[in-house]
């Protein structure tokens, strides 16, 4: 970091607002919604979901009750312009909801846009153009007045592609994009230019979104930056005016609540705030936080969890444990003190649906989500990662790599779905032994020892019952677990590679035991496992580990 006084960087600078009303208002009614999920959140993957996994995820996305959705960039390429007609072929659009197809101020991208929204009842065509004085200069070399051209021309070939297709009802969406960081008055004279083509009118409003495209300063300038937009707009009767923040700050969710309140009609994020860099605003966390203050946000997240875990399988991506509202840890308590606290709160809490929750730490009834309150950690079909990872250090001593996590939790989840019950931690433990411990086929330890040959060599001898018949092995390598390696492809074990490997002590003393844990890849069908292996001989402890990963993988 560069020393004091900082040249690098300078604060924005303040903006002028006498009387700013804002700080005096709430939040007494939800905005408008629209998800960006299958856009801005999918460009953000670093594999963008297929197909069959946005159709998962758009289903659920009106389930939710979200009645404005962004689809995508169907001019980009085939396959976001597939998807869209797919949702057309397949009648998956409801009446009551509007599909949003993203598309920069260009002709060709502009026509290739509507030919992907034909046959869609309500249609917004969001177009957008950079603003801002850094890519005014650095990207695009224009000045003011040629940038507000592009805009100007997206918004007069819009209007006249409109009636091209009868029975579409299309909406026109403008953003100065990087709002954030464009001069006001600027921002406001191109959304004007825009406004004075389309010719809104309070039935038939434009939307002008004024994107955080990039989080510069504390959520309070932005809400200034809105209510300053809102009191200088022309037409704000005929206006819709939209947010769109990011998170590089932390503070999405602040400069989203403060803008609402500075007189923003419209949210558009995405779920647990997936999104370029740091990401989008996450608009769980609102619509919850709008909740908890006794307004209801018009969106229904009852099954948080199944929601969730449509969100982890189509996005690969993770919510993590400490997440607002959705983490696996947010409805537990480790401290004593919370416990009791929640406890008691808990059994003096009305049972009535409709009295006033009051119970401390717990600022929302888990249940309001499809949630519960775990005083400690305890596993179900239901349970994450985590709280198996957590049983296994905290009573068993078990420092489970981060990676192995998802992998043991879903084995017990396996064992918890057969019995349909709790398991309690000595069902966890059981389950570790099973699955990673006891695993004796294909291949069984009978006798091992090795004998280091000089600084670069060690060399093993090996008895293993390989499917019930045993075999005496011999190999080399530069250290017990590569001599093994070798020594198996004897008998034509050969084609896995390590990926990782970890030890730790479980106890104290001379009499301890060594817990190793061993990562493979099956090289010919790229499978990956884990296995664990338990010695007082720190290298057995390594080479049982290998055979546990084998086994698994061979199963």
């Amino acid at each position: 970091m560069q020393k004091s006084p900082i040249t690098k960087y300078r604060p924005h600078p303040a903006i002028e607002l006498p009387n700013r009303q804002w700080p005096d208002r709430v939040i007494d009614t939800a905005p408008i919604w629209c998800s960006v999920d299958l856009r801005d959140g999918n460009q953000a993957l670093a594999i963008p979901m297929s197909v069959e996994e946005k159709v998962e995820m758009f289903n659920t996305l009106v389930k939710i009750g979200f009645k404005e959705i962004e689809v995508g960039f169907p001019s980009a390429s085939d396959t976001e312009f597939a998807f869209l007609r797919r949702l057309v072929s397949d009648n998956l659009i409801p009446n009551d909801v509007t599909i949003q197809v993203l598309v920069q101020c260009r002709e060709h991208l502009i026509r290739r846009t509507f030919e992907s929204i034909e046959g869609i009842k309500n249609a917004i065509v969001h177009i957008y153009n950079s603003t801002n004085p850094l890519q005014r200069k650095v990207v695009f070399g224009k000045d003011k007045k040629e940038i507000r051209e592009i805009a100007v021309a997206g918004a007069q070939l819009v209007k006249k592609l409109t009636p091209s297709l009868p029975g579409t009802n299309v909406r026109l969406e403008y953003s100065p994009e990087s709002f954030s960081d464009t001069e006001l008055e600027f921002s406001l004279e191109c959304c004007e230019a825009v406004s004075d083509v389309w010719e809104p009118t309070p039935e038939n409003k434009i939307i002008l979104n004024l994107p955080a495209t990039v989080e510069l300063f504390t959520p309070n300038v932005h809400a200034d930056q809105i209510e300053w937009f809102c009191r200088n707009l022309a037409r704000r009767d005929s206006s819709t005016i939209s947010l769109h923040t990011h998170n590089d700050r932390g503070t999405g969710v602040a400069a989203t609540e403060l803008s609402l309140m500075a007189g923003a009609d419209r949210v558009e994020g995405t779920l647990f705030g997936n999104g370029e860099r740091t990401g989008n605003l996450d608009i769980v966390t609102v619509a919850l936080n709008m909740y908890t203050q006794g307004v209801h946000p018009e969106l229904d997240f009852s099954d948080l969890n199944g929601i969730r875990d449509m969100y982890e399988r189509t996005t690969r991506m993770e919510v993590h444990p400490r997440w607002p509202y959705s983490g696996d840890l947010v409805f537990t308590a480790f401290s004593g003190s919370h416990q009791d606290a929640i406890k008691k709160g808990f059994a003096q809490q009305p049972t009535e649906d409709r009295d006033l929750w009051q119970v401390p730490y717990l600022p929302i009834d888990p249940a309001d989500m499809g949630r519960s309150y775990r005083a400690i950690i305890r596993i179900n079909s239901q349970s994450g990662k985590g709280g198996v990872a957590y049983i296994m250090e905290k009573e068993y001593g078990y420092q489970l790599p981060k990676e192995m996590h998802k992998e043991f939790g879903k084995s017990v989840n396996r064992v918890a779905d057969k019995t349909g019950a709790e398991i309690t931690p000595e069902g966890v433990y059981t389950c570790f032994q099973n699955e990673y411990i006891d695993i004796k086929e294909p291949i069984e330890l009978i006798e091992f020892r090795s004998e280091r040959i000089d600084e670069r060599t060690v060399e093993v001898w090996v008895v293993i019952s390989h499917n019930g018949t045993n075999k005496n092995l011999r190999g080399t390598g530069n250290g017990p677990i590569a001599a093994f390696f070798n020594a198996l492809k004897e008998i034509e074990i050969e084609d896995f590679e390590l990926l990782a490997y970890s030890e730790h002590s479980l106890g104290r003393g001379a009499d301890s035991k060594a817990v190793s844990y061993i990562q493979l890849k099956n090289t010919v069908t790229s499978t990956v496992c884990f296995g664990a292996g338990i010695d007082t001989n720190i290298s057995l402890a390594s080479i049982r580990g290998v055979i546990s990963a084998l086994n698994r993988l061979m199963k």
